[in-house]
C-alpha cells in the first residue's frame, strides 16, 4: 500500500522551522535588554557602538583626570587665599610700624611668626604630592600642572587628547615673592621700606590666588561638559542597541503561541497517516 508524502506535516515543521530561531533570537534581546550585541546581529550599528562605547570609557578617565586636577587647584587657591590673609595682617604690623612711639622689636617678632606661618600654608597646600605654590610642584622639576580634558574626534581618525595646563604660582623662590629677604622692621623708616615690599607681595599672591580660581572654575565646568557628554553618549548607545522591551515581550508572547500551534499542527498531520494505517 502506498501512503502518499504528508504535507500537512511537513508544512507544520516548516513554520516550526522558522519560529524557534526567532523566538530564540527574541529571548535573547529579553534577556539581555540589547536588540545588537554582537556583530551578526548587524554589523555597521555594532560598529558604531562599539566606538561610542570606547569613547565612554575615554570620558570616564578624563573625568577622573578632571576631578583630581580641581582637587589639586582647590587646595592651592585656598593655600593662596589664605596666604593673603597672612600677609594682610603683616601689612597692618608694617602701617603700626611706621610710628615712631611703638616697639619695633615686638612688631618684628610678629613679622617673624607670620612669615613662618605663611611658609607653613605654602609647603602644605598640596594634594596628591603636587603643589601650586612651590617652585617645584612636584619634587621631579615640573613648574605647572597638565590635566586631561577632552578627547576630539573628527570622523573615523584617533581622537586627539586636549590639555588644561595651569603654572605654578611660586610663593617659594619667585623674585616678586620674596618673603622670606624682606626687609627687617627696626624703626619706623624700614617699617616703611617692608610695607612697600609686603604690598608688592600681597598683590602677588592675590593675583595669583585669582588665577587659581579662574583655572578650578575652569577644570570644573569642564568636568561638567565631560559628564553630560558621556550621558548623552550612552543615550545614544541605548537607542542604537537596546530592545524596546514591551514590543519584545508582546512578540515573544506572540511567537509562543505560534509556537504551540504549529506543535498542534504537526500532532494533528502526523495523527492523519496514523489513522490511515489502522485501515
Amino acid at each position: 500500500m502506498h501512503i502518499p508524502t504528508n504535507g500537512g506535516a511537513m508544512a507544520a515543521l516548516q513554520m516550526l522551522g522558522g519560529i524557534i530561531p526567532a523566538k530564540e533570537n527574541t529571548l535573547n534581546q529579553v534577556s539581555t535588554g540589547k536588540s545588537i550585541s554582537s556583530a551578526n546581529h548587524n554589523a555597521a550599528i555594532w560598529a558604531i557602538s562599539q566606538i561610542m562605547e570606547a569613547d565612554v570609557s575615554g570620558f570616564s578617565a578624563l573625568s577622573d583626570s578632571l576631578s583630581l586636577g580641581e582637587a589639586t587647584l582647590s587646595v592651592a587657591s585656598a593655600g593662596a587665599e589664605f596666604a593673603t590673609d597672612i600677609l594682610g595682617e603683616m601689612r597692618q604690623l608694617a602701617i603700626l610700624g611706621t610710628g615712631q612711639n611703638v616697639d619695633h622689636s615686638k612688631i618684628e617678632t610678629q613679622m617673624q611668626h607670620l612669615t613662618s606661618q605663611l611658609n607653613s600654608v605654602i609647603d602644605s597646600s598640596q594634594f596628591n604630592g603636587v603643589n601650586l605654590l612651590k617652585t617645584d610642584i612636584d619634587g621631579t622639576g615640573a613648574s605647572s600642572l597638565t590635566i586631561a580634558a577632552s578627547l576630539d574626534r573628527q570622523g573615523s581618525a584617533t581622537p586627539t587628547l586636549t590639555n588644561i595646563t595651569v603654572d605654578s604660582l611660586d610663593l617659594e623662590g619667585s623674585p616678586s615673592f620674596d618673603i622670606n629677604n624682606r626687609t627687617a622692621i627696626t624703626d619706623g623708616a624700614s617699617a616703611l621700606t617692608a610695607l612697600q615690599e609686603i604690598e608688592g607681595f600681597m598683590q602677588y599672591a592675590i593675583d595669583g590666588a585669582a588665577a587659581l580660581g579662574a583655572s578650578t572654575r575652569q577644570v570644573s565646568d569642564q568636568n561638567q561638559f565631560v559628564g553630560q557628554l558621556a550621558d548623552a553618549t550612552r543615550l545614544g548607545i541605548s537607542n542604537l542597541t537596546d530592545t524596546n522591551m514591551e514590543e519584545s515581550i508582546t512578540r515573544l508572547m506572540a511567537m509562543e503561541t505560534q509556537h504551540q500551534l504549529g506543535l498542534i499542527s504537526l500532532s494533528i498531520a502526523n495523527s492523519m497517516p496514523n489513522a490511515l494505517l489502522k485501515l
